[in-house]
């Protein structure tokens, strides 16, 4: 495929509010881990006890006034995110040269705003004749809808063309890169905002905890002990552009999707699905396995998810590949994942930084050795970042830098 030129990019999660942030926590080795303080659905009830990686200060930062029909937790975390590294202004730079309606934005979520609504349930009035209402505050549709972060943030930017929410589970900020570039190549935008947003709630918490997935200490991504998941949150964008020649940087070189619909939370058990959307993405890229340096994995510390990416990518590449996840970092964090993730690819690009892993120290035996705990400092010249959601919805991005 014709590459794409990413002009602006950011995220923020529990490791830090932007790409410095981040960087700088990567390179320490400091995860935003942390022991399980979000408050419980009901407050009787006392906190599970497991690890978070929970962004700081979202509480004490509403909307402007004039996005307050939006007001909620993730909007909030949203509008945070779009403040760092001059993302606004890029997109609004953007807005200027394209026009509004020549601007697309395809922004993932897993469960948007759907804390306010657990908030809402959870102070029904009684009216006169009995019948249940949502308290008067939270009597705004905006806000209990899958599509509210897209129109927020639509409404944040000003950005007219087409706007869509993608909900694939945790591919779906991965997955807001291929719909862009789709509608890039097609003629219909010039340019896309693309990102992903996921906060912490009930739903979350309570809901992977109900599969057995949550750890109740800090992820150990691909160790031999793993027993599963630390849950995070997070926010993050990218601006996509045609390529100008004249302007290096960093660049969308190729997107891979699959759908294995093996299981609805298990992955295929031979990798399958996994395997195709890498294997997809190699060839829009243009680029043989062993062209990849680095490859940010899915990893979510649960024995069978890892184990069965381990064995796809050690069918693909090459032993000298330098794989790993970086969620002992962030947490999973879901609908957020993939923007987040490929933020980080596109750091290791720029900064010549290939992460490991924390919290891992026993490797798995059943694992390849492309999976790599410790950091390592070397030029990247290519980076791939995975992205594998329930129901087996698979994405994979490639990434350079010109």
């Amino acid at each position: 495929m014709a590459p794409l030129s990413i002009t602006a990019h950011t995220c923020t999660s529990a490791a830090g509010r932007g790409r410095a942030a981040l960087l700088d926590a990567l390179r320490g080795r400091r995860s935003g881990l942390r022991r399980n303080d979000f408050p419980p659905v009901a407050p009787e009830e006392s906190p599970l006890d497991c690890w978070i990686g929970r962004v700081d200060g979202i509480e004490a930062l509403p909307l402007p006034e004039t996005l307050a029909r939006w007001e909620c937790r993730n909007n909030r975390l949203a509008w945070l995110a779009l403040q760092q590294d001059g993302m606004a202004e890029a997109v609004a730079g953007a807005v200027a040269r394209f026009g509004a309606s020549r601007v697309a934005l395809v922004i993932g979520t897993s469960t948007s705003s759907i804390g306010e609504s657990e908030a809402a349930y959870g102070d029904l009035r009684a009216d006169a004749a009995g019948t249940l209402h949502f308290p008067p505050g939270m009597q705004r549709p905006e806000v209990h809808t899958p599509h509210s972060l897209g129109a927020f943030v639509q409404a944040a930017t000003g950005i007219a063309g087409p706007c869509i929410t993608v909900a694939t589970a945790c591919s779906s900020s991965a997955k807001v890169f291929a719909q862009a570039t789709r509608l890039i190549h097609a003629g219909i935008v010039d340019a896309a905002l693309v990102g992903g947003v996921d906060t912490l709630c009930g739903s979350v918490l309570y809901g992977f905890n109900a599969l057995q997935l949550v750890a109740p200490g800090p992820c150990r991504p691909f160790d031999a002990d793993r027993v599963g998941l630390s849950l995070g949150e997070a926010g993050g964008y990218a601006l996509l552009e045609r390529v100008d020649p004249a302007v290096g940087g960093a660049r969308l070189l190729g997107y891979g999707e699959s759908s294995d619909a093996h299981h609805m939370s298990a992955p295929h058990p031979e990798g399958l699905g996994a395997r195709m959307a890498m294997e997809d993405a190699l060839a829009r890229a243009g680029l043989e396995a062993g062209a990849i340096d680095y490859l940010n994995l899915h990893g979510t510390a649960t024995p069978t998810n890892d184990g069965i990416e381990a064995r796809a990518v050690a069918g693909l590449f090459p032993a000298t590949l330098h794989a790993s996840s970086t969620k002992g970092w962030t947490g999973h964090t879901l609908g957020a994942a993939g923007i987040v993730e490929s933020v980080i690819a596109l750091l290791a690009l720029e900064h010549g930084l290939r992460p490991g892993i924390l919290n891992s120290e026993t490797p798995d035996p059943a694992c390849g050795p492309q999976i790599r705990f410790e950091n390592e400092a070397r030029p990247v010249r290519h980076a791939m970042n995975n992205s594998f959601g329930f129901g087996g919805n698979n994405a994979s991005l490639v990434f350079g830098w010109a």
